[in-house]
């Protein structure tokens, strides 16, 4: 007989978790707030303990304090996911995605990210460090650049008909598709 905890243990199909991150909008919005994203986050938190005298950082954030609370509950639930919840099951990785995979030297598909990519040795090398400083760079210049992260725009945004959201979210699918099918293949053979 299965358990709650075996039902939670497993991937949810695409349209309940859709549906709750749907869900979300109207409940922002009866709370009063327009704005939802984690990048905007370490906004808050600077403006919280490193205010110096800086003008970007001269605003209300208190204000915005659900929202740090909002990002203390991902790490706490991460957490709880990783340690009590998680699948006990090796990850199920599609065989042509395995096949690919191998081409690029990645093997390990015992957890759910591969240590060929995700470990201090592979950040010591060229590839490991495009991916990890460079790629972590990147992600965070550009949403900042962009006025806000991609659940924000996409979510939040585009719930509020805003046009620079369209146009944020359009790009994030464009550079997406850009990434993963021309420039991720060269990377991994770096």
């Amino acid at each position: 007989m299965e358990t709650i905890l075996d039902t939670i243990r497993q991937p949810w199909p695409w349209y309940v978790a859709g549906a709750l991150i749907g869900l979300i909008v109207p409940a922002l919005l009866l709370m009063g707030n327009k704005h939802f994203g984690i990048s905007a986050n370490l906004r808050h938190a600077c403006a919280t303990f490193f205010p110096a005298g800086i003008k970007f950082f001269q605003y209300d954030w208190k204000k915005e304090l659900w929202n740090l609370f909002f990002v203390v509950g991902i790490l706490i639930g991460g957490f709880i996911a990783a340690t009590w919840i998680a699948n006990p099951n090796p990850v199920v990785v599609d065989p042509r995605l395995m096949e690919e995979l191998a081409g690029y030297g990645i093997t390990d598909h015992e957890t759910l990210l591969p240590k060929e990519i995700f470990s201090w040795e592979a950040l010591l090398t060229v590839r490991g460090f495009v991916m990890l400083v460079l790629g972590g760079f990147l992600v965070g210049f550009g949403t900042r650049y962009a006025g806000g992260c991609t659940s924000g725009h996409a979510i939040m945004g585009l719930s509020n008909l805003q046009l620079p959201s369209l146009v944020a979210t359009i790009m994030f699918m464009v550079g997406g598709f850009i990434m993963a099918n021309l420039l991720l293949p060269l990377i991994m053979r770096l």
